[in-house]
């Protein structure tokens, strides 16, 4: 099918025909972020030696299992995909040098999705800037252009990756050797904030600094813009594709950091909690590039405190190993913000990265704004009906907003976690201890309050946008390890128990942020479909040892049930409102019961389209209608609606 060009009014996206959709899709795929061939799996060792030549073609599946895929997601009633892909699966060979097989692939799959009635953007992902750092994205060249040498970063401690701090011999989740969601704390390694530093603010900071004849911040921008560029070309013409992600969940480096600065608690420097990990400052980061030791605090979760303290003292880079390339010199040197003196670092400017001339930087602002106007006025230029789907730093964005000079046709692409459940892989239903805050909230429903508390300051966010006419806030991600509780429910299923027993916490907790979601009539892309996704600890969804897939191939035991795969589907397949021909007002959906109500006011005579799964109605439904009429589609779990003779219109369907 041919979908009709969305484009957005207010708070809604809305198509040509002039009804507004509510976007209720999924990440596809978390194992997009590794190569296919070789096997980039992070459970597999490597030392990246082969990053010129390894081929994303395949990720997030072959073509010959796109329909399969496709027909299980349009079942379970997803009608958009956030596609995922990255720097290094379209640049990783060379400067300029742009895997055609992997364009056209890509294409195709964005042509497969519109086959499926499935709206597309694309997302240029990454996580702590690389795989080289620990997580993914861009290209292992770009180091080498700056000056960095990879292969040095873990001997100097200069990155936490998986691939060398795991015990492959041994398999299995390691909580001593790599701990649950550590990659995440790469951002404050110096290997991670010096990039981060040089692509926002390089132009700023060391503006002397140049790379093949440019300033390095421009030759970082322009080659991931020229990336960019070239998916859009592929795709251009296809009307499912929406618009482009800024780029998923960016870092601000060093910027607006004291170079002294350790955060181990709140100060009058940063209000904030402590976050687990070392307590990186600045100095110790360049220090610690340069091939000096240092000690530095390491923090952690102090579940009877409930709090984040002080662990312990780390020397870091005891062996003396510089990160930088024989014959280059750091650029932050260069520009005076420290020098050596003895074998001992000596800071130059505390201030360097906070302030300067009495001016104070603003990583929105400064350096965030101009960054959201070059992506869409780079893509536009290709397709100007394309949207931006607009991220800020996730730990600290949401503190400031958008920036003013946001462009327009901006979408809020902020994500949300509940961080104690995906951090600690429990969720204690009904008692739930925030070790951030050390806030308790007790039942289903406070928890659903909270839920909707959080996801309703983000939806707010939303509202500055669009020189103030509002824009959707559209979660980009959000969802819940599968391997809770030490993957008790695996255990389970390979017991042989194929019941929704084991995963009835899982689908609790879902239940509950769709709820909200549903409350705040909120769009989203939930995190994340995997086809390859094991019940294994040591592999889930391939990257670092998380499991948040909806879908395990290790759980498809019958080809011919589409649902077969699929992990506590309960908790998101579920009725809403898809197309609306009108404003909607109200939508409420009680799991335990069947009972759904949605609530518009009708405008015009269009027709209004209602997903009522199979799944959540195994033995039919009733549906009454005030204010209109309804027709069923059972063939595609469809509900259709028209009102008649009045303006606001209430469905309600019940279980039979």
């Amino acid at each position: 099918m041919a979908l009709p060009r969305l484009g957005i009014e207010g708070e809604w996206f809305q198509g040509a025909d002039g009804r507004r959709r509510l976007l209720r899709g999924v990440n596809l795929g978390g194992d997009c972020k590794m190569p296919y061939t070789p096997n980039g799996h992070t459970n597999i060792p490597t030392d990246f030696a082969d990053h010129r030549t390894v081929s994303f073609v395949g990720r997030p599946f072959p073509m010959a299992e796109a329909d399969e895929h496709f027909g299980r997601l349009k079942a379970w009633g997803f009608n958009c995909l956030r596609l995922l892909t990255t720097w290094e699966a379209v640049e990783h060979a060379g400067p300029g040098n742009y895997d055609e097989e992997y364009l056209d692939y890509f294409a195709a799959l964005c042509r497969k999705a519109d086959d499926y009635g499935m709206y597309v953007f694309v997302d240029f992902h990454q996580d702590v800037w690389s795989r080289m750092t620990g997580g993914d994205g861009a290209p292992g060249w770009l180091f080498e252009a700056v000056g960095l040498d990879f292969t040095k970063f873990h001997a100097a401690g200069a990155a936490h990756v998986m691939q060398y701090k795991y015990d492959f011999a041994r398999g299995g989740r390691q909580e001593d050797t790599y701990p649950t969601m550590t990659w995440s704390q790469n951002y404050k390694y110096p290997a991670n904030a010096i990039m981060w530093t040089l692509f926002f603010a390089g132009d700023t900071f060391c503006p002397d600094f140049l790379v093949q004849g440019r300033s390095a911040q421009e030759f970082l921008q322009e080659h991931y813009l020229g990336a960019m560029e070239a998916v859009a070309h592929r795709v251009k013409d296809l009307p499912n594709v929406i618009g482009f992600d800024s780029l998923n969940e960016p870092g601000s480096g060093y910027v607006g950091l004291p170079l002294s600065y350790r955060h181990v608690g709140p100060s009058e420097r940063n209000p904030m909690p402590a976050r687990p990990g070392l307590a990186w400052s600045p100095l110790d980061g360049f220090a610690a590039a340069r091939g000096l030791a240092r000690e530095i605090p390491e923090m952690q979760i102090d579940w009877e405190a409930r709090a984040v303290v002080k662990k312990r003292d780390v020397l870091v880079n005891a062996d003396g190993v510089s990160i930088w390339k024989a014959g280059r010199r750091c650029p932050f040197e260069r520009a005076g913000v420290y020098r050596l003196d003895g074998g001992e670092i000596v800071a130059l400017d505390e201030d360097f990265f906070v302030a300067r001339n009495g001016r104070k930087w603003n990583m929105e602002t400064d350096f965030m704004g101009p960054f959201f106007a070059k992506v869409a006025k780079r893509v536009r230029a290709i397709n100007d009906d394309w949207l931006l789907f607009a991220e800020l730093d996730p730990g600290a964005g949401m503190v400031h907003g958008f920036p003013p000079e946001t462009p327009a046709r901006t979408v809020n692409a902020s994500h949300w976690y509940d961080i104690v459940t995906l951090s600690t892989k429990r969720f204690d239903f009904p008692v739930k201890i925030n070790p951030y805050t050390g806030r308790t909230t007790e039942g289903a429903d406070a928890i659903e309050a909270s839920y909707t508390r959080q996801l309703g300051r983000i939806k707010d966010a939303s509202k500055t946008l669009n020189q103030g006419t509002g824009a959707p806030a559209l979660l980009g991600e959000f969802g819940i390890p599968f391997d809770l509780d030490d993957a008790a429910a695996y255990k389970a299923w390979n017991a042989g128990d194929r019941s929704d027993g084991p995963w009835e916490k899982h689908i609790i907790a879902l239940d509950l942020m769709y709820n909200a979601l549903d409350q705040l009539l909120m769009h989203s892309t939930h995190w994340n479909y995997t086809a390859s996704n094991r019940n294994d600890q040591a592999v889930g969804d391939g990257w670092n040892q998380e499991d948040l897939s909806i879908y395990s191939v290790d759980q498809r035991v019958d080809p011919a049930d589409i649902d077969s795969g699929g992990r506590a589907l309960k908790g998101f397949v579920r009725p809403y409102a898809r197309a609306v021909a009108g404003r909607p007002l109200k939508m409420k959906f009680k799991r335990e019961t069947g009972a759904f109500r949605f609530v518009y006011e009708a405008e015009g005579d269009g027709e209004t389209e209602i997903f009522v799964p199979r799944l959540q109605y195994p033995n039919g439904y009733d549906v009454e209608v005030e204010g209109g009429t309804a027709t069923r589609d059972d063939e595609n779990q469809s509900l259709k609606v028209h009102a008649v003779g009045s303006q606001k219109v209430a469905v309600i369907v019940t279980r039979k």
